[in-house]
């Protein structure tokens, strides 16, 4: 039987289904009505890395992109057209200057990195930055205490932190599922890069480029290292690479850091641009451990590269046959930082990625250069808050 309603009620109950479609993209499952802010981002460097960047950010609902930013202008215009990016600039001047932004996403060249972000924060800019942060850890300490005083906020690639394979073993360790942590082994290299002589002047090398990435995970994993001991050495002391031929390479390319966590926990991080790698620089088909933990009761091998994860293979005393756990890799992809940045910026929510990790991460690499040079045991004064899962 059709239920008779008064031209009184369809009216009411039509303006109410417009009223709900109209606020249904504002309405969360909970009923609360909100709407998505979007963090304004001005992102300066336009190259390799950027390919990466933008596609992910430009996907993000809690994103809009307003500038580009390139040392090279051709660069940034293509950026810019290529993403629909309103504004482009050549200069960072003009970037801080020109169309109003929130979050300066620098992906330039490593050496540039402490220069720029210390000039984003005199402006009160929020600063995602690729690794590292910084050149030195007192140049990175100064950004982080300049971020403050200036009410804002920075935070250092890499992401590692972020996936569901970092997580798995975190809880598996905290939980005391492998025994007590002994030892832990982490590598990654391959023939280095072609495209820049950055990578290899002052200021680069395969530290900040490489070892960065297992330095994090190892510190995130097992908590930050109170010493360091290293070596580092140049194999190939010649490369040629596409911006200016041939060059002199300055900057290690071949490094060993061995990393003391206190309570009896040692680890080691290899790193170098002179491994051949079957996989390369992309890493596109590395199914083999990179990282390695044992403790008194299992053993857990994170499986590919830590920022390309996508398996964790456990052993323990109670099930002693390998297994491949945490093959799930959700939404994580390396170049996730900046996203996840602006995505807790607009919510309020506090990033799993530290900028006081990213410092010791940064102090550790110098420490190991200094090892390197005075032969000697290298304490370490940084900390950060831990378990970071």
């Amino acid at each position: 039987m059709k239920e008779k309603i008064s031209r009184h009620q369809f009216l009411d109950r039509t303006s109410k289904f417009m009223i709900a479609g109209m606020l249904a993209p504002f309405v969360s499952a909970g009923g609360a009505l909100y709407q998505t802010k979007k963090v304004r981002i001005g992102l300066i460097g336009c190259g390799s890395v950027s390919g990466m960047y933008l596609p992910h950010l430009s996907k993000s609902p809690y994103v809009e992109l307003v500038s580009v930013c390139d040392i090279i202008p051709e660069r940034a215009r293509v950026a810019a057209e290529n993403y629909q990016v309103p504004h482009h600039y050549a200069h960072i001047d003009q970037q801080l200057a020109g169309a109003p932004f929130d979050l300066l996403v620098n992906l330039t060249d490593m050496q540039e990195h402490g220069r720029l972000n210390k000039q984003a924060l005199l402006k009160r800019k929020h600063v995602w930055s690729e690794k590292p942060m910084a050149n030195t850890y007192a140049e990175g300490k100064a950004l982080l205490d300049l971020s403050r005083q200036q009410g804002v906020r920075i935070w250092g690639a890499p992401a590692v932190v972020n996936s569901p394979q970092f997580a798995h073993m975190s809880r598996m360790i905290q939980q005391g599922k492998i025994g007590k942590v002994a030892a832990a082994h982490a590598h990654y290299g391959h023939l280095g890069p072609t495209w820049s002589a950055f990578f290899y002047e002052q200021g680069g090398g395969s530290l900040p480029d490489l070892g960065v990435y297992n330095i994090a995970t190892l510190t995130g994993l097992l908590g930050p290292a109170k010493a360091v001991m290293g070596m580092t050495s140049i194999v190939t002391p010649e490369r040629t690479v596409d911006n200016k031929g041939k060059i002199k390479v300055v900057a290690e390319d071949n490094a060993m850091v061995l990393m003391d966590h206190g309570n009896g926990i040692l680890s080691h991080v290899q790193c170098g641009f002179n491994y051949f790698d079957p996989y390369g620089h992309e890493g596109s088909g590395q199914d083999k451990p990179t990282i390695s933990i044992w403790g008194t009761h299992g053993n857990l091998q994170l499986i590919g590269y830590d920022w390309a994860p996508f398996g964790v293979d456990v052993a323990t005393h109670d099930n002693e046959k390998t297994r491949r756990e945490a093959t799930d890799t959700g939404t994580y992809v390396w170049q996730e930082g900046a996203s996840v940045i602006s995505e807790k910026l607009a919510t309020g929510n506090e990033p799993l990625i530290a900028a006081l990790h990213a410092l010791h991460v940064l102090e550790i690499m110098e420490a190991t250069r200094a090892s390197q040079l005075t032969g000697k045991r290298i304490e370490i004064k940084s900390t950060f808050k831990y378990p970071v899962v």
